[in-house]
């Protein structure tokens, strides 16, 4: 036997596949003999009076489920062709594509004034009305869910006119000599803004909070390694006490593989072991508790359940209008500057950047849940990356699973997705994958599983340029964390972008405050903008499907095979350097060389995906990179001692210049040429 063509028909409906097989399909040549999973295509006269026979001239044609999706294979029964082989094939394909054409949902309209979330989502989504109903929240996640995936789409599919909400006020005498603000810092979010709102406020800082929900409450857990969180014990906002408080639970290692059941040998993988990679699981709402506890104590304050309007800036201060959702208050704040920690839906992100405020993301659902038996996983260890099968329905989906607090799990299924109008990416179709898929991955009876909560959101990338390529800042307005969009495009961690980064951001926002420098040409040095990290857009672009194209199912499993597959047979350093966003020049051309001899249809896969508009824009990115390496040889080696040495003298005389050199400072790394 002889496999001659892999398909995905992307439909939950496998019976309807198979029958459609069995009784609709009319091939151009040969006699249709039903099977359990499909049909045998006879060509042979003699064999067609003996259907039970096989013969060489034969195709099998069959289909299965996995991921709530449908996979279909031709067989031919001998080594050489059929006749009209080719023709027969291209009818299937064509034939089968015009009656299961790729659809991409969308999301339903509902009135809660009349029934409840879940009566509303019953007819669309019922097994993620059925789950979330078992979570102690349940019906307040899932609203949230559907808000966030609400206001996405809007976001999507509107990105030329978005909603203003920062206005440049107008200049008066009033406005000129007015009250001082009431605060120096003003945080819109409070998820990762409360970690940098408590770390300023430590700094003697007067800072204010905003939080849309209930403060502490997360729809995501946190990842991260110890040498990670060594930053936060050097900047002095946790003790070393308090730091093991906040450790849900640490294992011992971590496990990378990908699907290879349909790739040739050369292009299976090892599994890669990252053990110090996302090792540490954080207990999230005591991590976040904590950190306001912290801003309380340096005299900072917290407006939990009020959601930003819209901000008006002049030239001393901004003003910020506010409602305190439970009473539909208005409420006003000013403050010297505003920072944006309000993630992906952030409508100041959308109307800084508009269309390209974000070009791909990650839709990620999942759950802390009890239950899985140990014989099925060892709460030792991770799984940091992990695809059960191929395509399904335009996404490769990936899970994570990690060891958290006690007997839980936290796991996560997300896909990398281009962000396209007719196409946003789903968060609810998402939990309808999972809660039916979860058992194929792990097994387990879902039933006999306690759900903690809901974990969701949708983590954005953006594919930069240069260091330029991106408004994070306006006057008096700085962006941060997923608003801003600059962690790895590759990894898309947010968070531990952020804590890698979080020195860097602290050092560089103080100097901006004690000088005053709060321009938006001054703050936009205040960006976690890395070359290294910019130039890795191409891989994840690799992995996404793009909208309204079909691809062989295994594609990108190949291709996460490929690399991962490089990284798995490098020493360990090579990997934990490389997914904590610390790769070299050198390194990186070394992996990329090593993965095109590998597969020499690499490049060619990455081009049909990217397309010559961003394989060119990604030249750009790659010289870029080049020049920092560059920059790196001929500054790291003495530029740094000299910027401390010149500080009394330079920071007096010229804070700008200071600030910028400051900037440059932190963008060398010796390790990265």
């Amino acid at each position: 036997m002889q496999e001659i063509l892999y398909i995905e028909v992307p439909t939950a409906d496998t019976v309807g596949v198979r029958i459609w097989l069995q009784q609709e399909w009319k091939p151009d040549l040969g006699q249709i003999i039903n099977t359990p999973d499909g049909i045998r295509l006879q060509f042979s006269q003699e064999t067609s009076k003996h259907p039970q026979e096989i013969s060489e001239s034969e195709l099998s044609i069959f289909v299965w489920s996995v991921q709530r999706t449908t996979y279909l294979k031709v067989f031919r029964w001998g080594s050489k062709r059929v006749p009209s082989e080719k023709r027969i094939l291209q009818q299937l394909v064509t034939n089968i594509r015009n009656r299961f054409p790729q659809q991409y949902p969308e999301l339903p309209e509902i009135d809660l004034s009349k029934q409840s979330i879940f009566e509303a989502l019953d007819p669309y989504y019922p097994k993620t009305v059925h789950f979330f109903q078992k979570m102690p929240q349940g019906e307040y996640d899932l609203k949230r869910v559907y808000w966030w995936e609400k206001r996405w789409r809007e976001s999507v599919r509107h990105p030329q006119q978005p909603k203003q909400v920062v206005f440049k006020a107008q200049e008066n005498v009033e406005t000129r000599h007015g009250l001082s603000p009431d605060y120096d810092l003003i945080y819109i979010g409070g998820a990762l803004g409360a970690i940098h709102a408590a770390v300023m406020a430590k700094l003697g800082y007067r800072v204010l909070l905003v939080e849309r929900l209930s403060f502490g409450r997360m729809n995501r857990e946190w990842n991260i390694s110890r040498s990670e969180l060594q930053g936060l014990l050097d900047l002095g906002l946790l003790t070393p006490d308090e730091c093991e408080s906040i450790i849900a639970r640490e294992y011992v290692d971590g496990f990378n593989k990908f699907f290879d059941g349909n790739l040739p040998l050369h292009l299976k993988a090892e599994i890669l072991h990252t053990p110090t990679v996302l090792n540490v699981a954080l207990a999230s709402d005591r991590w976040l508790s904590l950190c306001g506890e912290k801003l309380r104590q340096a005299g900072g304050e917290i407006w939990d359940e009020t959601e930003f309007i819209r901000a008006d800036i002049d030239s001393e201060k901004v003003t910020v209008q506010l409602v305190h959702l439970p009473t539909r208050e208005p409420k006003q704040a000013s403050g010297r500057l505003l920072i944006d920690a309000m993630g992906t839906a952030s409508p100041i992100a959308w109307q800084l950047n508009g269309k390209r405020t974000f070009e791909s993301v990650c839709p990620t659902v999942g759950a802390v849940l009890e239950g899985i038996e140990p014989q099925v996983w060892d709460s030792n260890y991770g799984d940091v990356l992990n695809s059960h099968g191929d395509i399904s329905r335009g996404r490769q989906l990936i899970w994570e699973l990690f060891p958290a607090q006690g007997k839980e799990l936290t796991i996560y299924l997300f896909h990398y997705h281009q962000v396209h109008p007719d196409n946003p990416g789903s968060l609810l179709e998402m939990y309808e994958d999972f809660f039916t898929i979860l058992p194929e991955y792990r097994r387990c009876d879902l039933e006999k599983l306690t759900w903690k909560k809901p974990t969701f959101g949708y983590i954005p990338g953006h594919f930069s340029v240069g260091s330029r390529d991106r408004a994070v800042a306006f006057d008096r307005l700085l962006a941060i964390g997923d608003a801003a969009s600059l962690q790895s495009p590759l990894i898309f961690t947010g968070f531990g972008s952020l804590v890698r980064n979080l020195d860097r951001l602290t050092t560089l926002l103080d100097t901006a405050l004690k000088h005053n420098l709060l321009s938006a040409e001054n703050l936009n040095q205040i960006r976690a903008y890395q070359s290294n990290v910019a130039v890795t857009w191409l891989f994840s672009k690799g992995m996404m499907v793009p909208t309204g194209t079909t691809l062989p199912p295994q594609r990108i499993n190949a291709m996460l095979n490929n690399f991962f597959g490089l990284l798995a047979d490098a020493p360990p350093d090579v990997a934990e350097t490389f997914i904590k966003d610390r790769t070299s020049w050198l390194m990186f051309n070394q992996l990329a060389l090593k993965a095109a001899w590998k597969n020499p249809a690499l490049l060619l896969w990455i081009w049909e995906m990217a397309g010559s508009r961003d394989m060119l824009r990604w030249l750009g990115s790659y010289w870029d990179f080049t020049l920092d390496a560059l920059k790196n040889w001929l500054l790291s080696g003495w530029f740094p001692k000299w910027l401390q040495h010149s500080q009394p003298w330079l920071e007096k005389n010229h804070p700008a210049l200071w600030l910028r050199l400051l900037n440059l400072k932190y963008s060398l790394n010796p390790k990265s040429i």
